[in-house]
């Protein structure tokens, strides 16, 4: 039974409160009892305004569905469609041009291109990993993936073959981006700095870079350095040098490794990559956040019978070419994801006896202990506060977002404007009204990003009336989303954030195909992304690569000129047009989103795992997030409703899912089975809840249910 104490009007966890009162406040010059009093003011104030937003979804939704309702088996006029949403609201008029006002950001934000990792912060070693993977090997990176092909490609053992192509890879990407003039990396001997300038040996032939301003420094002696830091693209490599090194065994230059500067930063994730659904979850993760900010967050860990300890990297000194001993920062820039607005949180009971939006209590508790890294300024130099804000509808909910942060502010005694928001577009009416929502926060965002998955989740359910939706395999070749991709950059470059701020692309869901990410990811930079997302640090070392290809700005610069993404095709539904399907096809296509839905939700609600790496019916592993979920449940809820399928049909896929899901999970010891009994197994109903209450969820939202029912799952385990 959780501990509550009353503070002010406030019911608080007393979880939280010793959280708050003991670490949080602890050396910050904030008395407990000031700051209880202006959160309760401040809080009963938002949570008013936040109950009112989320009837108007409510509302919209409403007189949506009956617009298609009344339309039923009439042709769809996009015209009189449009006619419809500026009526009641949901599209706004768009005013006079203008450009973010955004002050203090720091390079990685605002020149710095390059990829960008999301990390559960409820796991302390995995958050450990992300900050660290600013600078990755990539000999390493290069060795463990699909990318490199051998015999030994799977074995723990070291296969020499493989690691010479590893080096002769490596080399062609030294040639290719940081190329010596008269010869190549592949026949060099040595490499020393003399009057700060790299000299570079081939047998007794001395020779230099072609652009010789791409290096930048070194480490250890001029005559025998031990580093050679180099810069392309705004993105730093390490050429290290350590001829007793095992990996330099064969290497005449004594090159032991390349370090690639790789996750520039990452997004610490309260939201779609975790299970937190109680006081105890919550206090985890700011905890865990808390220590990142702080600098002293580690963890222990055991592998192969020795002890490890994980804890977070100091700077990276070098020496100039004038001489000066200087820094490259060790850390990747960490940014906080809060979660959006429609979820509560029982960690404090307000006056009227509801729970608190967990928004609102993400806003505070998460920049109040970035005020220890504003002091320290082991994050941003800039003294800024970087926070990813989800799940936002249009601009009334983007404005509201700012009045939290003003709030925030003013609790904290912080400056305006300290907090910076990163709109995440991945809602319809957000993509529909985008420029809009960025004036909202023009003097506030850093980040606008697509979400694919959210994004169609959304899409499906806003026209859940339209008519049976196209195949999910179809959708990123529909006329709306490739309107929207397009319309984010556009709006972006529009609205000046080409060298401030960042335009960035989703997520690449399959951490084992390296290569296919290699051959594809780079579409992002292409399309005009300034960051993307990525799995892990392996994959933010492999998509740097990219970065050192296209020269994002320029990119930029030509995207600017072409023609603008349409309103019209942004709002066409992608409804399947007299779809004839046969029941293999219909069948296929659910049992693959059944399989993968499945296998998410069973560890989320039995293991309280927000994201893992989930095997699909192939056995490809795919790493899964709600976001998945939400496209997936909606889109089955709506072949239910459209009486493309059956809920008996979905029922008996569900179950032979099940199996297979099981199946694919037996080497897991704390792994639950759901054949075992599907009537008992809260996880099994929990995923089919999903799809049949898919139509009557929040803008088809999946955490209403999962916390529900993981918060059932704990309390049977207590």
């Amino acid at each position: 039974m959780e501990e509550y104490s009353i503070i002010s009007n406030l019911k608080v966890s007393k979880k939280l409160e010793n959280f708050i009162q003991q670490e949080l406040l602890k050396d910050l010059k904030i008395k407990p009892k000031v700051f209880w009093k202006k959160f309760d003011s401040a809080v009963h104030e938002l949570a008013k305004i936040n109950s009112k937003l989320i009837r108007k979804r409510e509302e919209l939704q409403k007189k949506i569905d009956e617009w298609h309702k009344k339309r039923k088996g009439e042709n769809f006029d996009i015209n009189e469609y449009k006619k419809f949403l500026i009526e009641i609201g949901y599209l706004v008029e768009k005013k006079e041009n203008f450009k973010i006002k955004t002050k203090n950001l720091d390079s990685e934000i605002s020149s710095i291109a390059g990829p960008q990792l999301v990390v559960p912060i409820m796991n302390e070693r995995y958050a450990l990993n992300a900050a660290n993977a600013r600078w990755v090997s990539l000999y390493d990176s290069l060795y463990g993936t699909d990318i490199i092909k051998s015999e030994e490609g799977g074995s723990e053992r070291y296969d020499p073959a493989r690691g010479q192509e590893v080096i002769k890879y490596v080399r062609k990407f030294l040639d290719d981006h940081i190329p010596i003039d008269g010869t190549s990396w592949n026949s060099i001997s040595n490499l020393i700095v003399n009057k700060g300038n790299l000299i570079i040996y081939k047998d007794e032939s001395e020779f230099r870079l072609k652009d010789t301003n791409k290096f930048i420094g070194h480490r250890g002696a001029s005559n025998k350095p031990s580093a050679i830091i180099l810069k392309n693209n705004n993105l730093h490599i390490e050429i290290i040098i350590n001829p007793r090194a095992f990996s330099a065994a064969h290497d005449i230059a004594g090159i032991s490794d390349v370090i690639l500067e790789s996750a520039v930063s990452t997004i610490c994730d309260n939201e779609d990559s975790v299970a937190a659904v109680d006081p105890e979850d919550k206090v985890k993760c700011y905890r865990n956040w808390l220590g990142l900010m702080m600098r002293n967050l580690n963890v222990k860990f055991e592998k192969n019978g020795k002890i490890f300890e994980r804890k977070l990297n100091p700077d990276r000194s070098y020496i100039s070419k004038s001489g000066k001993k200087l820094k490259l920062h060790g850390r990747s820039l960490l940014l906080n994801r809060n979660v959006g607005h429609l979820m509560t949180n029982s960690s404090i009971i307000l006056k009227d006896g509801s729970e608190i939006p967990e928004g609102i209590l993400d806003a505070f508790i998460t920049t109040t202990a970035c005020l220890h890294d504003i002091k320290k300024k082991g994050n941003s130099r800039k003294g800024s506060i970087y926070i990813v804000k989800p799940k936002m509808h249009g601009p009334e909910e983007t404005a509201f977002t700012d009045l939290i942060f003003t709030k925030v502010e003013e609790v904290l005694n912080l400056e305006k404007y300290t907090c910076k928001i990163g709109i995440m577009d991945e809602e319809r009416r957000t993509s529909a009204n985008l420029k809009e929502c960025i004036r909202t926060l023009k003097n506030r965002v850093f980040f606008i990003n697509t979400g694919f998955l959210d994004r169609t989740g959304d899409e499906i359910h806003t026209s859940m009336e339209a008519g049976p939706m196209i195949k999910k395999g179809d959708m990123k070749k529909s006329k709306w989303i490739t309107a929207y991709e397009n319309n984010n950059v556009d709006i972006g470059i529009e609205c000046g954030f080409s060298g401030v701020a960042q335009i960035g692309k989703g997520m690449w869901a399959m951490p084992d195909k390296m290569t296919d990410m290699l051959n594809q990811k780079i579409d992002h930079l292409k399309a005009g992304a300034n960051c993307a997302w990525v799995p892990s640090p392996t994959a933010a070392a492999l998509h740097s690569l990219h970065y050192h290809k296209i020269d994002i700005f320029n990119q930029q610069k030509k995207i600017a000129k072409r023609k603008k993404a349409k309103l019209n095709d942004l709002l066409t539904i992608p409804v399947a047009d007299r779809p004839n399907w046969s029941m293999d096809e219909i069948n296929s296509e659910i049992s693959n989103s059944a399989q993968t839905l499945l296998g998410y939700v069973v560890r989320w609600i039995d293991q309280g795992i927000g994201c893992s790496k989930v095997p699909d019916i192939n056995n490809v592993g795919l790493m899964e997030d709600r976001a998945t979920l939400r496209i997936s449940s909606q889109h089955i809820a709506n072949w239910i409703y459209h009486g493309v399928t059956t809920k008996m049909q979905v029922i008996e896929i569900m179950r032979q899912m099940a199996k297979i899901v099981d199946q694919q999970n037996i080497d897991d010891p704390n792994y639950e089975k759901m054949s075992d009994n599907f009537d008992n197994s809260i996880a099994f109903k929990t995923a089919c809840d999903l799809i049949f209450d898919g139509k009557t969820q929040p803008s088809g939202y999946t955490e209403p249910l999962l916390h529900f029912n993981r918060i059932k799952k704990k309390s049977n385990q207590n």
